[in-house]
């Protein structure tokens, strides 16, 4: 075994003749423990954490050696070993400091590319909703139903739709919508007030034992403050009848204990010629409780609800014949309305020896309807083919975990074990044929579904120096029951499924300044009930293989580049199709790409960021030729640059870019991509802030959501194929006025 263990530690660059171990304990200025901190020897390449008590050992030092400590939000601390450090054990104490790259020190133990995003949210902070889902780096939205509907997403080559394969969760709890009724894993983001956001998690590919359904393309958490550093009023107005009202407010803060609210109420008619009549009111109250060390609480409530009318996808051949201009509608009823309480709750507690328990319970309720009409008098010459999905949700779900790194573990080893479960129960879920939003035609759809989603998993990793071994494996059971209501008799069908997720992941850090990692996992996308019921239980869960080959480099204390190779394939699925209550088959899939980003920050005010990202997918068992993946994106990029505090001045000019792509599987309709440059500048002047937000800066025509569609008009003897698409907003400007105190 000792053998072995030499063999090992050889590989990562550490010999045996360093046998002495540096204790220490890291504090802030409040004398309060800090956990994760990141302690590099430069010397030997060796590095390690702190545990939940603020408290490291990092081995195998000798005197002389030159140490860093490094931690987002506090400044870098070097020190120099000398004998007596190792009579008893050191305290550092870290001050409070800006966000910056230089920060930032590459460690297999944590994301070095989250941590820059929490640098870009401070430098660039979110501005609107639709940029909640921006700042991950190579992703890209689209809005095509009057800003109440959830966004579609493109990532890795994926139109995953509005979210069938990405998990979106908010503070750890599950935004994505099972066996929803316009489609699954649908995830409406508007119920998080964006001015709230305090850091963004991410990852990319299926690599990930803590997450589980729809972590095929990745995933992304979001973390809102815990305390507010000021309250704030703000107020916008601009172009086409927008106005956004902003509050939030401390109200709590005494000892361990803070809280705040905020509220914010949006109004908007979009450049359309039937104003699409948007509103949406939010409200959020968080509750924090921290005693440092020993144990922390969030209690979290919000509610928002949304309505809006929308103008709808529209045909190009009526807008080259010049029926309707880009911003008319052909069938201008259609939008909807939608609302969603969250209580959610999150608990910590330290526990001795190195452990800590982490647990998390959440309860929503949910009620959709939306109206819509994609191919306009298809099916119905008379009436046209208005649909309306609607249903009533309540979801619940809990999560505990138990986080342990010891000193006894052997090979510098952690891990964390966790047990949850998420149950779903949609009533009324409806998919019918109406007329004007008011009279009834059909039911294609009507039922009642009940999902239970039972997991555990297992994530560790073993630091063999310079390299971490991260072995995992994440174990779900799924049961879908699904009583249809449209039947004269009693119809309950039920069927259930477990799925092994193993993964195992390498990180090496060559040196605080470079590393080589290496992702292997296999995740998958749950199918929907009515799916899973039809087919009786073939291909409920089907898999996705990936592997990720990547490098992030920090080139000295102001630039931080990052590449990654992958690949990915998807196995055979059948797909519920919420717009005509349908099975779908879709075969298998594989996809290649090349991820490339970069980032500078020139001084403490500029900085300077961009992604590309390039991806080669296709379906493999079609004919070369008839094996596009339809809307799959080839090549994406998005950057900027931000000013942050430059003598009172704040601002960023940004754009995303996304190239010409197919429409449909043999690429003889094209979705037209586009290039959009958005601005905002402010000036604050003590506790006032002035600010104008532009969209579109260049004025560009561009089609924001696009989709080949068989449709007929109302004239037309014949359906015609082509791209119906949602205009993109055109040049949009704001005025803000913030007060802070």
């Amino acid at each position: 075994m000792r053998r072995i263990l030499n063999i090992l530690f050889l590989f990562c660059g550490i010999g045996f003749a360093q046998t002495q171990n540096f204790e220490g304990k890291i504090i802030d200025a409040d004398g309060n423990p800090l956990e994760d901190v990141a302690i590099y020897d430069s010397s030997s390449g060796f590095h390690t954490h702190t545990n939940s008590s603020g408290e490291f050992n990092l081995k195998n030092v000798t005197p002389g050696n030159l140490i860093k400590i490094t931690f987002l939000g506090f400044e870098k601390q070097d020190y120099t070993i000398s004998k007596e450090d190792f009579n008893k054990q050191k305290v550092f104490e870290l001050k409070e400091a800006t966000l910056s790259l230089d920060q930032i020190v590459l460690s297999s133990n944590r994301d070095p590319l989250s941590e820059v995003i929490r640098v870009e949210l401070q430098t660039n902070p979110v501005k609107s909703s639709q940029e909640i889902l921006r700042k991950i780096p190579g992703l890209i939205i689209g809005q095509h139903a009057g800003g109440g509907k959830a966004e579609q997403i493109f990532l890795r080559g994926f139109d995953i739709d509005h979210g069938t394969d990405i998990s979106l969760a908010v503070e750890g709890m599950p935004v994505n919508m099972v066996s929803h009724a316009h489609g699954q894993g649908y995830s409406d983001l508007h119920f998080l007030i964006p001015e709230t956001i305090k850091n963004i998690e991410f990852g990319k590919g299926p690599y990930y034992s803590d997450q589980g359904n729809f972590t095929t393309a990745g995933f992304v958490n979001f973390r809102t403050m815990d305390k507010l550093d000021e309250n704030m009023v703000s107020l916008e107005l601009g172009d086409f009848n927008s106005k956004r009202l902003v509050g939030m407010f401390q109200v709590l803060d005494k000892g361990y204990s803070s809280a705040y609210i905020a509220s914010s109420l949006n109004l908007f008619d979009g450049p359309f010629e039937s104003p699409q009549n948007f509103n949406r009111f939010n409200i959020m109250g968080k509750y924090n409780y921290m005693k440092p060390g020993e144990e922390e609480l969030n209690l979290t409530l919000s509610y928002f609800q949304s309505k809006w009318d929308a103008s709808g996808q529209i045909p190009e051949r009526a807008v080259a014949d010049g029926s309707i201009n880009r911003f008319g509608a052909i069938d201008d009823t259609e939008g909807g309305n939608t609302s969603r309480t969250n209580l959610l709750l999150n608990h910590a507690k330290f526990l001795p020896g190195s452990k800590k328990l982490k647990s998390r319970a959440f309860y929503s309720h949910y009620d959709f309807e939306l109206y819509s009409n994609f191919t306009f008098f298809l099916e119905d010459p008379v009436n046209g083919d208005q649909i309306k999905q609607k249903e009533d949700r309540n979801i619940l779900g809990a999560e505990s975990v138990l986080e342990y790194t010891g000193r006894e573990l052997p090979l510098e080893m952690r891990y964390s074990a966790g047990i949850g479960f998420r149950y779903d129960d949609s009533n009324l879920n409806e998919l019918s044929r109406t007329k004007n939003r008011k009279e009834l035609l059909e039911r294609l759809s009507y039922g009642n579904i009940d999902e239970t989603n039972l997991y555990g998993f297992l994530n560790t990793e073993f630091n063999l120096g310079k390299l971490q071994v991260n072995p995992g494996l994440r174990i779900d059971y799924f049961n879908f029951d699904y009583e249809n209501l449209i039947t004269e008799t009693y119809d309950n069908k039920s069927e259930d499924k477990v799925f092994f997720s193993p993964k195992l992941n390498f990180n090496y850090t060559a040196s605080a300044d470079l590393q080589i990692y290496l992702k292997n996992g296999i995740g998958f996308h749950s199918n929907d009930t009515r799916v899973v019921v039809a087919r009786s239980g073939e291909e409920i869960l089907p898999a996705a293989y990936g592997s990720d080959l990547g490098l992030i480099y920090k080139p000295g204390n102001k630039w931080i580049l990052n590449a990654a190779a992958w690949v990915l394939f998807l196995e055979q699925e059948f797909v519920y199709v919420g717009d005509a209550a349908i099975v779908e088959p879709s075969g298998k899939t594989r996809r290649l790409g090349l991820d490339l980003g970069a980032r500078f920050q020139a001084n403490d005010w500029l900085y300077f960021y961009s992604d590309l990202n390039y991806t080669y997918a296709r379906s493999i068992e079609e004919p070369s030729g008839e094996d596009y993946i339809p809307l799959a994106p080839e090549f994406t990029s998005s950057g900027g640059l931000a000013v942050e505090n430059l003598s009172g001045f704040s601002g960023a000019l940004s754009y995303r870019y996304i190239n010409n792509r197919p429409a449909n599987e043999d690429f003889s309709i094209t979705a037209e991509g586009y290039v959009v440059t958005d601005l905002n500048l402010n000036y604050r002047y003590k506790n006032i802030q002035l600010g104008v937000i532009i969209e579109n800066l260049l004025d560009t025509e561009w089609n924001e959501t696009q989709f080949a569609t068989e449709s007929r008009l109302r004239n037309e003897e014949f359906p015609v194929e082509e791209i119906h698409f949602t205009p993109g907003t055109p040049f949009f400007l704001r005025g803000k006025l913030s007060v802070f105190f």
